[in-house]
């Protein structure tokens, strides 16, 4: 009986991924203006190219920071769609939080949120500030409102101010993007402490958990949560224990969550990202061979770019979505779930 649910879970993630394949492939297109979204110039479709050689490619350069890490401090610096990704109105006038929206995958959503016509607001810690600056100046070039909003997620009465102070000042709240995780790499349980997998227990399931929970009440019929959960919630590495474990609980809560809202007219989903170009990967204790080889093992040969997952998101959010909940998409590089 195990086998066949494992099986049936397979496919239902396979299947996610092939209903959104679509709309998401036709998001992101060549390089312009952050501004005038309505030009029909804006949908000229991404030109052909190869995908093993549409981004950098591994060996990369050794690199560590301290936690947490800055995107602009990255070589190569990843792409989340800052002159990639056109929109087309696809989210016009909605109102979306996105944790994590800093950098990495977040940002990456936050990019194409704005551009679709949403107001976005963002939370990250304040050692992240810098980037943030960067992300709130191409939200309101796109010419939508932005809300910056740093804190620690992992205290419950700061998610409830968070949400809070969201719904207010956007005037609302339709889309809540839980994406902000730790991640940090321990040769073996042993080496890890109870204050560090407390760190990443409340950061990654708890955050989740209380944000969701604040949030319920103020989404409308139609309205959308999305987590971020890893395609190690099911292949998990050995040195990624503890983070495995919470993106296994991720999903797990996507569903029965989704289950629970369905009468309310919300929907839950999750993107289950493969190895992603992100600051986790640069501030996560990995190790070097790691580190300089990250995503030369996929069919790609290489890893991916928040930008590529900036449509999934967008179509994840959107109203044409209506009949997808529940659903976890993963974004491998072709590495096939098991």
């Amino acid at each position: 009986m195990a086998t066949n649910d494992h099986d049936a879970s397979r496919r239902r993630i396979i299947k996610g991924a092939g209903l959104t394949m679509a709309a998401a492939a036709a998001a992101p297109a060549l390089a312009g203006s952050q501004t005038g979204q309505n030009n029909a110039a804006q949908n000229t479709p991404r030109s052909l190219e190869n995908p093993q050689s549409a981004y950098p490619r591994p060996p990369f350069d050794y690199q560590t920071q301290p936690w947490p890490a800055l995107a602009g401090r990255m070589h190569p610096r990843p792409d989340h769609g800052e002159q990639s990704y056109r929109g087309s109105n696809r989210l016009a006038g909605r109102r979306a939080l996105i944790t994590g929206g800093d950098s990495g995958i977040g940002r990456a959503a936050a990019i194409a949120y704005a551009r679709e016509g949403a107001d976005v607001a963002i939370n990250y810690l304040p050692d992240e500030e810098p980037d943030a600056r960067e992300v709130v100046e191409l939200i309101e070039a796109a010419g939508r409102r932005a809300v910056a909003i740093p804190g620690d997620i992992r205290d419950e009465n700061f998610c409830q101010q968070l949400i809070n102070q969201a719904a207010n000042q956007l005037g609302g709240l339709d889309i809540l993007v839980l994406n902000a995780a730790r991640q940090q790499s321990h040769d073996s349980i042993m080496d890890i402490t109870t204050e560090q997998f407390d760190w990443t227990v409340k950061t990654n399931l708890y955050a989740m958990f209380w944000l969701s929970k604040a949030a319920i009440p103020h989404l409308p019929e139609g309205g959308a949560i999305i987590n971020t959960t890893s395609t190690t919630g099911w292949t998990p590495p050995e040195d990624l224990l503890d983070y495995a474990m919470t993106k296994a609980a991720i999903s797990n809560f996507t569903k029965g969550l989704a289950k629970q809202m369905a009468s309310r007219g919300i929907r839950v989903n999750a993107v289950a990202p493969g190895p992603f170009w992100t600051p986790l990967q640069v501030c996560s204790n990995a190790s070097e061979e790691k580190l300089t080889g990250f995503g030369g093992d996929t069919p790609m040969k290489r890893p991916g770019q928040p930008a590529e997952l900036a449509g999934v998101y967008v179509q994840l959010a959107e109203s044409s979505a209506t009949y997808i909940t529940g659903e976890i998409y993963a974004a491998t590089g072709g590495q096939t779930p098991l």
